[in-house]
């Protein structure tokens, strides 16, 4: 059962999303919904709540009964009490200033807007994946057996193809609120799959499916490129992952004929 807080401040958005969020399945069983249409409100929940009462996941409302900052306030207020607690916003006003102070400084791990045509959808799907960042970062793998490809200090989100490092989200190292590309995820995973065995430019090719005729060296070597970057990115730039390739860990480099490979640091 997955505990939702959530604070909205207008009902059509309450009834439009309640049934979604009551019925989806996030981990197997009926989910517990908790709502607040104000931020004070909430805020006095959250200060007579035990510490162990925690919700697993909190979406928030950003600007709320004329105030751009109620929402940011309820999430201090959730993690001073709860740190760690994955927190989603969702809101009217994606593309805005808000949605750059929710993800860069209040660390909000989503910012989703209600005008999608299929919002309903979005949500879950931004749900599930912070549920699924948190019981990594906690380090409840066991819990998603199936769903999770492991090697060292890398996970691997089969359902939703999304790669973590030390339990950090990798990113798309030239725009870091995007995600990684996806060829370069499903590269990764054939290059983990097959690990300590090379990966050739051809086999590569012919795992993603690629016109063998036009799939080149320097487009293998470019992904390889991005992905390193983005191993960087997640442990804040500061080149030790790159450090590590060139020392035989990580993605290696393999003989002269454009070939890599995934080899597992055991001490990472």
């Amino acid at each position: 059962m997955a505990k939702i807080f959530w604070v909205e401040d207008q009902s059509h958005w309450i009834d439009r999303f309640r049934a979604v969020l009551e019925s989806s399945d996030f981990d197997g069983q009926n989910n517990s919904l908790t709502v607040f249409k104000f931020s004070e409100a909430a805020r006095q929940h959250i200060a007579l709540c035990h510490k162990d009462d925690t919700p697993d996941i909190a979406i928030l409302d950003a600007h709320m009964n004329g105030h751009d900052q109620a929402g940011f306030c309820v999430s201090s207020a959730l993690q001073k009490k709860w740190p760690g607690l994955p927190i989603i916003f969702l809101s009217e006003h994606s593309g805005t200033g808000l949605e750059r102070d929710a993800l860069e400084q209040h660390h909000a791990r989503d910012f989703v807007s209600k005008h999608q045509h299929n919002a309903e959808e979005v949500l879950c799907w931004r749900i599930k994946a912070a549920l699924r960042q948190a019981a990594l970062q906690n380090g409840a793998r066991q819990e998603l057996p199936d769903n999770i490809l492991t090697s060292g200090a890398l996970q691997l989100d089969l359902d939703t193809w999304q790669v973590y490092w030390h339990g950090n989200k990798l990113m798309n190292p030239d725009n870091p609120r995007r995600a990684l590309a996806p060829t370069p995820r499903k590269m990764l995973r054939c290059l983990v799959e097959r690990s300590p065995r090379p990966v050739s430019t051809a086999q590569m090719g012919e795992y993603l499916d690629a016109n063998p005729d036009t799939y080149a060296h320097a487009t293998y070597r470019q992904h390889i490129k991005t992905l390193r970057r983005a191993f960087d990115a997640a442990e804040g730039g500061s080149g030790r992952f790159l450090q590590l390739c060139k020392q035989g860990k990580g993605i290696v480099t393999f003989g002269s004929n454009g070939a890599y490979q995934w080899i597992a640091d055991n001490n990472e």
